[in-house]
């Protein structure tokens, strides 16, 4: 392993609380944070096996734990969509 990749490594280890391989070799990371309300909003990151992003996207939960919500971030910008599954009106 490279500096480099070491270095990626370690910063998405520290910045995101939890991570899972993935079949190809890379990594998903994702950190979940809680609003005052009950909301949760999940930032997922995905990389290959050299640790370069290829997906970054928050996903947006209700109180209940439905996912309501995807904004995809990278590699385009794709704004708030409704998730397929349902959720509520805002």
């Amino acid at each position: 392993m490279d500096e480099e990749f070491k270095a990626k490594k370690l910063r998405n280890e520290r910045k995101f609380s939890q991570w899972e391989e993935l079949p190809l070799g890379g990594r998903k990371y994702w950190h979940q944070v809680v609003g005052k309300f009950g909301f949760k909003a999940r930032y997922v990151k995905e990389v290959d096996e050299r640790e370069e992003t290829i997906r970054f996207r928050q996903e947006i939960y209700d109180s209940e734990g439905t996912l309501i919500e995807i904004h995809g971030k990278f590699p385009v910008d794709l704004g708030h969509r409704r998730a397929k599954e349902g959720g509520h009106e805002s």
